[in-house]
């Protein structure tokens, strides 16, 4: 047996459940909105040979039915079209509930397919602060972040149980470590191990978390506490203790998907009756992993956030440089001029030929810039809370935006392929398209000659099915090409290619 009888009287179709624990989960998909459609998607692997359909509740979501190879070897995940996601997890968004120019923290991000999945309802307007202590997930966030180009996104190292005070937050979503059950699926039907010391040290920090997560949200203020198990040890009795205290109410909610309520009663304990407002989401519901949510509504009128600042120019306290509108002009001239990207040249003229204006404070067609020690980044935020959070040592910032532009060296700034990449059709000059095989020998490191082009960079580009897309950038010398695919995408790159 799986080890999960314990639950039995709680779960809404115990036959059901166990079924479903039997099967392999499908791969489900979410397209990435900033980038492309469902249609362009869906087209796009169909036309590899995957079959697809649409998932429940779901309109940005694709379950896999059939595929010829791992979906994640597709050029549309590596270039960002879409993030690979457990469909249950789809839903935490959605009862977020974030629009367009709100604040809000994402107290536990990492991967970060919750956090883009936010940033994409922002509609470039607004931030997602996404905290995160571990320094190795810190890293998987950030490749995540990269790939699917997300301008509003605010990186931040640091235990979310000492998040820094000082500014306040529209939306927290807290999505707290925790034993997991609801991914058992994932992990071949092995149940993770919970003695009673790690149920008594995850269940003090769920609560710490959740009680962190309402300090930090304003008055009026919504906060979504989720976790990917089944136990109402981490879900409806953290909650419950937080309610008897804490100045907040929980909001019922209804996702447009098939669940369960919460629970007040197990096990002899009684919960706070409001809790049949929370939601259960167990595999069989969407042929997918567990999910719990419940949705809390701070005390008091609704109040703007407080503790934003305009974003600066420079990072605080970075000496590299007293004036940065020289960097971004250099960087918008290159983009216009070299590689004929037009929205560098100012929106009214239409055509490369230098820049319009090279004010980093103020946004340009591609987005705002901010100059940190040797790097250009591009972002989308109008404003930040770093100004206002307490000083401290354990929180620091990791990354704004998108990291654009190396400034190294002695010559032109250089951007970087995911700039490049997020560019894609606008990159229109000392661009190189590369078939598939082409591609291979270049990766394999057999000789690639480009006539007509003698020496200096190049946008790197790949004929697919759907068209030609930039996938980064490479150097010309004496006619040979060599790309500068970092290492660790190289190997993706070239199952992408593959024959």
């Amino acid at each position: 047996m799986h080890g999960l009888e314990a639950y039995r009287d709680i779960i809404d179709d115990w036959d059901a459940f166990e079924r479903s624990l039997t099967r392999p989960e499908p791969t489900t998909l979410r397209v990435n909105r900033l980038r492309t459609d469902v249609p362009t998607v869906r087209a796009a692997l169909e036309s590899e040979g995957f079959v697809l359909e649409a998932v429940e509740g779901q309109p940005w979501f694709l379950r896999v039915v059939d595929a010829p190879r791992k979906v994640s070897d597709t050029f549309g995940h590596w270039a960002g079209w879409f993030y690979i996601q457990q469909a249950s997890t789809g839903v935490a968004a959605g009862l977020l509930g974030a629009r367009p120019g709100e604040r809000i923290l994402d107290l536990c991000a990492a991967p970060g397919g919750k956090t883009l999945h936010i940033a994409e309802s922002l509609e470039g307007r607004g931030c997602v602060v996404a905290g995160e202590v571990n320094e190795g997930r810190i890293r998987a966030l950030l490749g995540n972040v990269y790939r699917l180009g997300t301008p509003n996104v605010l990186v931040v190292s640091g235990d979310g149980r000492q998040f820094p005070a000082g500014a306040t937050f529209d939306r927290v979503m807290v999505d707290v470590p925790c034993s997991a059950l609801g991914t058992v699926r994932k992990k071949g039907g092995r149940l993770p191990t919970r003695s009673r010391a790690f149920m008594k040290k995850i269940t003090r920090a769920q609560e710490r978390l959740l009680r962190r997560a309402i300090d930090l949200t304003r008055p009026g203020g919504v906060v979504l506490y989720v976790t990917c198990t089944f136990g109402p040890e981490e879900n409806e009795a953290v909650v419950s203790r937080v309610l008897a205290d804490a100045p907040v109410d929980l909001e019922p909610m209804t996702p447009p998907v098939p669940h369960a309520r919460g629970v007040t009663e197990f096990a002899g304990e009684s919960f706070d009756p409001r809790l049949e407002g929370a939601v259960r989401i167990y595999p069989h519901h969407l042929d997918s992993g567990g999910l719990f949510l419940c949705r809390l509504r701070k005390h008091g009128p609704d109040e703007a956030v407080r503790g934003w600042t305009p974003v600066p120019a420079v990072f605080p306290g970075d000496p590299t440089e007293p004036d940065p509108e020289l960097s971004v002009r250099a960087t918008l001239d290159l983009l216009a001029s070299h590689y004929g990207v037009a929205a560098a040249a100012g929106v009214d003229e239409g055509t490369a030929g230098g820049a319009a204006t090279a004010d980093p404070a103020e946004p340009t067609p591609l987005g705002r810039w901010m100059r940190r020690g040797s790097n250009l980044w591009l972002h989308g935020l109008d404003a930040w809370p770093v100004d206002h959070w307490e000083p401290g040592r354990h929180w620091r910032v990791v990354a704004l935006g998108l990291r654009a532009v190396d400034l190294s060296g002695d010559g032109p700034p250089r951007p970087t392929n995911d700039l490049l990449q997020r560019l894609d059709d606008q990159v229109t000059r000392n661009r190189v398209d590369l078939t598939a095989e082409e591609w291979r020998g270049l990766l394999d490191g057999r000789r690639t000659d480009i006539p007509g082009i003698e020496r200096g960079h190049v946008a790197l580009g790949l004929e697919t099915p759907s068209g030609r897309h930039v996938v980064g950038w490479g150097f010309v010398r004496d006619g040979r090409l060599k790309d500068h695919i970092p290492r660790g995408r190289r190997k993706w790159l070239r199952n992408v290619v593959a024959d």
